[in-house]
């Protein structure tokens, strides 16, 4: 699954749900590749009820089958101003990790591997939905961006649809296609939510 330049994400469609599932598909065919679903402590879950939900540890683990062990997890710890989101392999091992913008206005995030060097950025704005994944010398890498499955389903539920382009940029491809991917599921699991 870490192999390919484009993901189609799709969320789970639910009222009153507690934890965020997203499906994972190749987008010009819509085959399944993966599952990328909430693995937060439940006592985590239920202080939802009490405090805000972009306050809160929160896990999303990535996985090829919805039962095999995670590929690579996106980990958030306490959050008051600024999030620090840790990208973790298969061998829990920290491949990078995202630290949020202190004040912007087009919303997103710096992107850093596990030797504190800034490698990347996610520029982009919340009320469009796109965004670009600019490498540290300035160079478009990838995109993120809003995919509507129709204005009434939209409305009537918290699901968003969104898909992940990574450029061609000769970099090895399971690497910056991890941190590309974790870095769109991140927009919305981690920094976008709010309920």
């Amino acid at each position: 699954m870490l192999n390919r330049r484009n993901y189609f994400i799709r969320e789970h469609a639910g009222v009153f749900k507690l934890k965020d599932t997203y499906d994972i598909l190749q987008p010009e065919t819509q085959e399944q590749i993966g599952y990328a679903t909430e693995a937060t402590p439940a006592w985590a879950v239920w202080l939802r009820l009490l405090l805000k939900k972009h306050m809160l540890p929160v896990t999303i683990a990535v996985r090829e089958q919805p039962e095999a062990e995670p590929l690579f997890q996106i980990q958030r710890g306490w959050t008051f101003l600024r999030s620090k989101v840790h990208v973790v392999d298969a061998r829990q091992q920290r491949i990078g990790y995202f630290k949020s913008k202190l004040f912007s206005l087009g919303g997103g995030f710096h992107v850093y591997n596990v030797h504190d060097e800034k490698i990347a950025e996610i520029k982009g704005n919340w009320k469009g939905w796109d965004f670009t994944l600019v490498s540290a010398s300035g160079q478009e890498i990838g995109v993120v961006t809003k995919k509507w499955a129709g204005l009434g389903r939209e409305l009537f539920t918290t699901a968003d649809n969104y898909l992940i382009s990574l450029h061609d940029t000769g970099e090895p491809q399971e690497a910056s296609s991890t941190l590309l991917l974790a870095a769109g599921l991140a927009i919305d699991t981690v920094f976008n939510e709010k309920q």
